[in-house]
């Protein structure tokens, strides 16, 4: 075991039980347990509501996938993440104000509160926690994935082990915190994730001998790895053109992001969050994916992928600086995870379990499901998450397209035009679901695009349509 590693990354984790069972106090005293859990009171401010949203989109992909795939295409993949840098931007900016106000007048709590109250369908509540629940399950697999990864790289346990104690970490403090020690922690973390890149780039840097030399030594690898199409030619401007659609655009319908939105304080914070938000996820998704593709030549022969960000640490830096910058990863993973245990509980308890099993819940009958469900959803997430894919970065993209393809555009029709009704959002998260899925399955990349082009642009198509063509039956919400 790399114990100067390990000690630093000791003392991270002992600071987030510290901020869990100090936010659990908060939650105990509040006067509405649902909107303190989930929501954390709506009073984050716009530093906490850059580095929650930074720290959520961060994640395993950005930390330990991202560089892993660099390391094998090359520079063009780092091109291709950069358009991630405009994502917060995008969020807060379609988002923001509207989606902040709405949400207080329908005193929703969660992405599919907001839907409910604006469609009035049952239909949309229930496809909507169909969604959630399985495709982020398939995004908090990956995490779980990372972490261990990650613990199994610096200890030498097997992977199984390693699972284990990541998983118990983080579901004891995300149990008792609930969204204010997430949101405090995100904050920990998200720092960590920018100081870390930095750390990292330049060591790696140095020990490559300097960007001249790294750059030749690619060159003579393989000359493709310094080109924009990647090391085998499959990144054509189609698939990086559509792609931006999946880490950009569609960005804005991630439910784990979205309700981010509903939860600041008020409009400085807003575009506080923007500023420091663009700036935080650009220094760690250009810094993490270009050192992926550096590391090259100061590790060859990586033959798994998902261990070359950790390899590379204990390489290039001091025992006790890498343990500093290894929290980076290990923050990006926990901020991301403990989000989507959030979103996934909330889905459960506030929109399945509320509305229809026990609309008249008590509210020490709530936070106990809430408890149980956090539970019992951490646990079977480790279940699925132990036999890890090849590659944990496809995994977590699936997640993405599945919800964007879901949710983008119920979520800004509903939100700026007035024809949006319940039929035509209805009509898009089915059309852009089963294509997205069966697109995936049967032919991934169609025409030389990525998975979710089409789905989002036929889900796009049909809302309109069946909007339009269903004014008079009645469906409509006024806002």
């Amino acid at each position: 075991m790399h114990w100067q590693v390990i000690i630093p990354l000791f003392l991270f984790l002992i600071i987030i039980f510290a901020i869990g069972f100090w936010a659990n106090k908060q939650v105990r005293t509040s006067n509405s347990f649902l909107q303190e859990y989930f929501l954390g009171g709506r009073e984050m401010g716009g530093f906490l509501l850059a580095m929650t949203m930074m720290a959520t989109y961060g994640s395993a992909s950005s930390f330990i996938g991202g560089p892993g795939v660099s390391y094998n295409l090359g520079l063009g993949w780092v091109l291709l993440a950069m358009a991630q840098l405009p994502a917060g931007y995008f969020v807060l900016m379609v988002l923001g104000k509207k989606f902040a106000i709405i949400s207080r007048r329908y005193e929703a709590i969660t992405l599919i509160d907001f839907l409910k109250k604006r469609y009035n369908s049952n239909a949309i509540i229930v496809l909507s926690a169909i969604s959630i629940i399985v495709f982020l399950f398939a995004s908090m697999t990956a995490q779980w994935v990372g972490g261990a990864r990650l613990i199994e790289s610096l200890t030498g346990m097997n992977y199984t082990t390693s699972l284990l104690i990541f998983a118990v970490t983080v579901l004891v403090y995300v149990i008792i915190g609930g969204f204010r020690a997430v949101a405090l922690t995100d904050a920990l973390q998200g720092s960590i994730m920018i100081i870390g890149t930095v750390i990292l780039l330049i060591g790696t840097i140095i020990a490559g001998g300097g960007i001249d030399q790294i750059m030749a030594s690619l060159y003579n690898d393989n000359p493709q790895m310094l080109s924009p199409f990647g090391s085998d030619g499959s990144l054509t401007p189609l698939y990086v053109s559509s792609f931006w659609i999946l880490i950009g655009l569609g960005v804005i319908g991630l439910p784990q992001i979205a309700v981010r939105a509903m939860s600041y304080k008020d409009s400085k914070s807003l575009h506080k969050a923007i500023i420091i938000g663009t700036i935080g996820i650009g220094t760690i998704m250009f810094g993490m994916h270009l050192i992926g593709v550096l590391a090259r030549p100061v590790i060859p022969g990586i033959e798994v992928a998902d261990t070359v960000m950790p390899t590379l640490t204990l390489k290039v830096l001091p025992p006790i600086l890498a343990g500093v910058v290894l929290a980076a990863p290990m923050a990006a993973i926990m901020s991301t995870v403990n989000a989507l245990l959030m979103m996934v509980s909330s889905t459960v308890v506030k929109d399945i379990y509320l509305n229809f099993i026990n609309p008249d819940a008590s509210d020490k009958q709530i936070k106990n499901r809430s408890f149980l469900v956090t539970t019992v959803i951490g646990l079977a997430v480790i279940i699925f998450a132990l036999k890890p894919p090849e590659f944990l970065i496809w995994l977590n993209l699936f997640a993405f397209g599945g919800l964007e393809s879901a949710f983008l555009w119920s979520v800004v029709f509903g939100l700026y035009w007035k024809k949006a009704n319940k039929y035509g959002a209805i009509s898009s998260m089915i059309v852009g679901l089963a294509l997205y899925i069966a697109i995936d399955r049967l032919s991934p990349h169609i025409f030389g695009m990525h998975t979710v082009t089409i789905p989002i642009f036929a889900s796009l198509i049909i809302f309109v349509i069946v909007s339009l063509a269903t004014q008079r039956v009645g469906g409509m919400t006024n806002q």
